[in-house]
Parts: structure tokens; sequence; C-alpha cells
């Protein structure tokens, strides 16, 4: 833990990106807790990694890294909802009532492990995927982008797909058990 503490410290990304594996759940949780809304928490969990990093060179390594980015979200969190609340100003049309469906918590747990699977890529392979289902693009322009041939990407993009596909399959088998559930008596027709 010491060393996460100090590589978090020094900025090092891989250990940003272990403290958001570690905590990041957790930060999700409490800021759900206090601002309800299941996109304006994330929303919240990304500002307090954020600001987190930039102030991870003043963390006092001989404290207890939760409590202290615990602190960071709630102190986010209320800013969040505050500015939630402030009214808007001019220069647009009258606000109207829509319907918002919230998430529930399998599918945020699902986007979260989708994520933590992305993030465990090779990074060769997560930009691919990155580009390719986060900014639309098509191989042709992800290998304009990336300097490299069109075949490397599509390798790239077919070993991360293999990679996807094994580290998530508890996620089809787990949807797979809630449907078998499902069905009359309990057993397969």
């Amino acid at each position: 833990m010491d060393d996460l503490v100090e590589r978090f410290r020094a900025g090092d990304p891989s250990a940003v990106r272990d403290v958001y594996r570690r905590y990041g759940g957790a930060i999700f949780t409490v800021a759900r807790s206090m601002v309800g809304d299941p996109d304006l928490a994330a929303d919240v969990v990304q500002e307090t990694f954020v600001k987190a990093w930039r102030a991870a060179a003043t963390f006092d390594a001989n404290r207890d890294l939760a409590p202290w980015l615990y602190s960071i979200a709630r102190r986010t969190a209320i800013d969040v909802i505050r500015k939630e609340k402030r009214p808007t100003r001019g220069g647009h049309g009258p606000e109207v009532e829509v319907a918002v469906t919230t998430m529930s918590f399998e599918r945020t747990w699902e986007v979260h492990e989708i994520r933590r699977a992305i993030d465990d890529l090779p990074p060769d392979e997560r930009e691919v995927v990155r580009l390719t289902h986060m900014e639309g693009l098509n191989h042709n322009e992800v290998a304009t982008r990336m300097g490299i041939p069109v075949g490397t990407v599509k390798s790239r993009s077919h070993r991360a797909h293999r990679r996807l596909a094994a580290a998530l399959r508890y996620l089809l088998d787990t949807a797979n058990q809630d449907d078998d559930s499902h069905v009359e008596g309990g057993e397969d027709r």
C-alpha cells in the first residue's frame, strides 16, 4: 500500500488507475448517497479523482488514503448540489420537465466492470477500443489518428475484443442465470 501511495503522490498514471480501481466504487457510493442522481454521482467521482490527482503531491503519506478521498468527494458533491440548485441565467428557452430514467444498481455495476476490463487492456489495444467505441471512429480513421496500418488496428481490435469477452464472460453467465430463474418452474424448456 505504501508503494501505491508513493507512486500516487508522484503522479504516476498507473497508480492513479490503481487508486481508482480500489476506491472508485466506494467514492461512487458516497457521491450517489449525497446527490441521488447516478449521472451526477459519476461526475462527482470523476471530479474527485481529478482533484485528488492534482493535489496528490500534498497528500501526507502517513495518513490513510480513503478518508482523504472521501473528504474530497464529499466537498465535490456539495459543490455539485449547489451548482444544480443555482438558477440558470437567460439566453435560452424555458425549462421543460422531462422523465429521467436512472440506471439500476445492476446496470451501474456492469458499466463499472466493463470500464475496469477496458482499463486492464494493454495500452495499444485500449486506445483502439477507446477510439472506436468512445469516439466512434472506423478502422481507417483510427489508423490515421494513431499513425499505424489498418491491418494493425484490426488485429489490435480483434485481440482487445477477445480479451474483453473473456474478462466479462461472467456478466453474460450472470444474465443467463437470471433469465433461467424466470422460466416456469425454474427448468429450461
